[in-house]
């Protein structure tokens, strides 16, 4: 009798356990790997089996398995000609990836993901083992309107780039998925940019790309967040505008001057990334000393010389007071009076105007005296000093 219970129990529990269909998603546990595939506990009457090849294809991609595993497998054949119940575990990857997909699309939420490849329609992003899609319309970063050839070459220089994307079509039926870089630009360079204030700090020194010029500066891409080299930090020179030094797609290498993570600020130094030119000026110059230089700038209290190499020295308006051919760009003899390396200055004494544009010398006027020894006395106890303007960052 007891047999009997025992056998009718037996009989009600495989009738209850339920029976795996074609497609089905299941997830189990890595029982064994040997040479003819891997064993899946599914919690069934029978234990899941993957076939090697499929074993074998996936690890070529990279991709192992462990005894013990957690796994989600599809159901290829309920039962084969063996008995056996075939899954694929790479078909359940790829089921897991389309409805983490579908989740997202859903959601609204931004994925990150590195670009693999490129067609002349778009980019190809490996989203886990699903192949993604990106349009051309949806990558920001090529510019519409662009010939056949430089649109190819400019997709080939997106390989393997990190980006943010939004799930925008999810077709597992014609296992179409489709992502937009565009719809999530704003959103991944906030987050870019949280992470890069984040971990920057003063005197770091970091690679970026220019990305635009201003009168003031020049904007660069550190990757993620741009930051500002101001006119007054892009050369020891004097420079006019930073078009002078710099170019919009130049890579370069700066120094972090400044971080505010409050207002999301970040200065930059290209300068000092450079030699200073001043811990050489003692060598250079002597008291006494004649050279030739260029005059790039008028004051009221005096002119500035270039003497090269980003070094500048300064003439005195009773130096130059009344005296024709004083225009900036005129080149100029002058003499040496004095070196202060560490207060980055160097006085001037006029020995003659070598040449300054026709134009230039017919449009200037003699610079009037000073009202009385004022300027020249500012510029010897330093009050003068034109200190660079304090940069936006």
């Amino acid at each position: 009798m007891a047999e009997s219970e025992d056998f009718r129990a037996l009989l009600e529990s495989s009738e209850a356990t339920p029976r795996p269909l074609r497609g089905d998603v299941l997830s189990g546990r890595v029982v064994a790997l040997d040479t003819q595939g891997m064993i899946v506990d599914l919690g069934l009457k029978r234990d899941g089996v993957v076939p090697r090849a499929e074993l074998d294809k996936l690890r070529e991609e990279g991709v192992q398995f462990e005894v013990d595993q957690e796994v989600p497998v599809v159901v290829i054949e309920p039962e084969d000609k063996d008995g056996n119940l075939r899954v694929s575990v790479n078909q359940g990857r790829q089921q897991k990836d389309w409805l983490t997909a579908e989740r997202l699309m859903a959601s609204g939420e931004m994925w990150e993901g590195a670009v693999s490849g490129y067609n002349r329609g778009g980019l190809i992003v490996q989203f886990g083992d699903v192949q993604a899609f990106v349009p051309v319309s949806h990558i920001t970063d090529l510019p519409r309107g662009v010939p056949e050839n430089e649109r190819q070459s400019r997709l080939a220089q997106l390989v393997n780039r990190k980006m943010g994307f939004k799930v925008i079509e999810v077709d597992r039926q014609r296992r179409r998925l489709v992502l937009s870089q565009r719809n999530a630009q704003k959103e991944y360079r906030e987050k870019q940019k949280t992470r890069l204030l984040a971990d920057l700090a003063e005197g770091q020194v970091r690679s970026g790309v220019v990305t635009g010029l201003r009168d003031f500066g020049a904007f660069v891409d550190l990757g993620g967040a741009d930051g500002l080299i101001h006119i007054s930090e892009l050369s020891w020179r004097r420079v006019k505008h930073p078009s002078e030094v710099l170019a919009v797609g130049q890579e370069v290498e700066v120094e972090v001057l400044k971080v505010d993570r409050e207002s999301k600020r970040i200065g930059l130094s290209l300068k000092r990334r450079q030699p200073d030119p001043w811990q050489r000026v003692a060598e250079r110059f002597q008291p006494g000393q004649v050279v030739e230089g260029t005059l790039t700038r008028l004051a009221p209290f005096g002119a500035f010389v270039d003497l090269g190499e980003g070094v500048e020295g300064l003439l005195p308006t009773n130096q130059i007071a009344n005296q024709s051919g004083i225009v900036e760009g005129a080149a100029v003899r002058v003499r040496i009076l004095n070196v202060e390396p560490d207060r980055q200055r160097i006085g001037l004494a006029l020995q003659g105007v070598l040449s300054a544009a026709a134009s230039d010398e017919e449009a200037a006027s003699p610079v009037p005296p000073p009202a009385d020894d004022q300027a020249e006395a500012e510029y010897a106890d330093g009050s003068a000093d034109e200190s660079a303007p304090e940069g936006e960052d």
